[in-house]
């Protein structure tokens, strides 16, 4: 797969080596903490003792730990049903986030939200969302809170390719521009929306070309590669953040696995897969670390059993933690004014 950079982009230093070193540390511990956290997820799922709806974000890490590597206090992140890796990249507690999967009160959003509906109010996490582009307006609301009050704030909006044909795209993406609103429109492009190749629904696959329509800038990154991400994305918040004008970005990154756990993705070629697999951002970033003498092996698998630890520590806590009593049933589904005033 190639990525053609625009003209002033070409000479850039796009290697692991143009990275700040505690930076690539900080991400690789990220980007592995969500791979094995996914993982667990999965075979908990496959063991019953996670219902509903499971979406991973294994093969994406790059792509959303190089972006919000940038993201400030005060800054938002809203996204879709795939969001336990945004949450655990902008440092949701793992605990929380696993309590969530397994429905117990503990859980980040008290057990009532599953896979889908992330939520962390302290950290700026506005939400996972299920409802395909429903995030979009939602981001484009934070944003105006940011610039309505005079804050030098960023909304994060993620999306996948399969919400650019949805209303609520288009529409979110007009009223940014038109009012000039602090919005970094990311387009998680996995190729695929649920079994259909992008190919098939979209009538311009270059969705960065699609922010000329809207008077925006559009940025195309390889988004399995985690120092170009980290270090154009760099610039591009920051200008955002100055301007508060909005941007569009287009990842171009791949799930190694299924649209949800029960996908067995079988309309992907073994080819293709592999194509995608090989270029894994934490085996390259991994390799590098110790090909530089960053990190001897023995470190690099000392943090692996370190995090796989922590997992298994959330899912000890998860399995620990008491089911949402039955009288919270019908609480928090609506505003309550009165359950606002005591902090709920």
């Amino acid at each position: 797969m190639a990525i053609h950079h625009a003209p002033q982009e070409a000479n850039q230093d796009f290697s692991f080596d143009a990275l700040p070193l505690d930076e690539a540390k900080k991400m690789l511990r990220q980007m592995l903490l969500i791979r094995r956290f996914e993982e667990a997820t999965i075979k908990g799922y496959q063991q019953r003792k996670i219902s509903g709806f499971l979406h991973t974000y294994i093969g994406q890490e790059a792509l959303g730990v190089g972006i919000l590597a940038h993201k400030e206090p005060g800054d938002s992140v809203v996204t879709s049903y795939r969001c336990h890796g945004l949450g655990l990249a902008i440092g949701m507690n793992v605990n929380a986030c696993m309590a969530e999967l397994y429905g117990k009160v503990t859980g980040c959003v008290r057990g009532k939200g599953g896979s889908m509906h992330y939520f962390d109010k302290e950290l700026g996490m506005l939400g996972g969302h299920g409802i395909v582009g429903g995030q979009d307006p939602i981001g484009v609301g934070s944003a105006f809170e940011m610039k309505y009050n005079n804050k030098k704030n960023v909304s994060f909006t993620h999306f996948g390719d399969g919400s650019v044909p949805q209303g609520t795209f288009h529409e979110s993406m007009n009223l940014a521009s038109l009012w000039n609103l602090p919005v970094v429109f990311v387009c998680e492009d996995n190729q695929y929306a649920m079994g259909t190749n992008k190919e098939r629904i979209l009538s311009n696959v270059d969705v960065a070309k699609i922010g000329e329509a809207y008077n925006m800038k559009g940025y195309t990154l390889d988004g399995m590669n985690l120092a170009e991400v980290y270090i154009r994305m760099k610039e591009i918040v920051a200008e955002v953040r100055e301007t508060s004008k909005p941007v569009i970005i287009h990842g171009l990154t791949y799930r190694f696995r299924g649209h949800s756990v029960s996908d067995a993705a079988l309309y992907r070629t073994k080819d293709e897969e592999k194509e995608w697999k090989d270029r894994d951002p934490i085996t390259e970033l991994n390799n590098w670390m110790i090909a530089k003498g960053h990190m001897s092996e023995q470190e690099v698998a000392d943090l692996d059993k370190e995090l796989k630890t922590e997992v298994k520590a959330a899912i000890k806590f998860a399995e620990d933690s008491p089911l949402p009593p039955l009288e919270d049933l019908a609480t928090h589904t609506y505003f309550d004014d009165v359950g606002a005033k005591n902090g709920n």
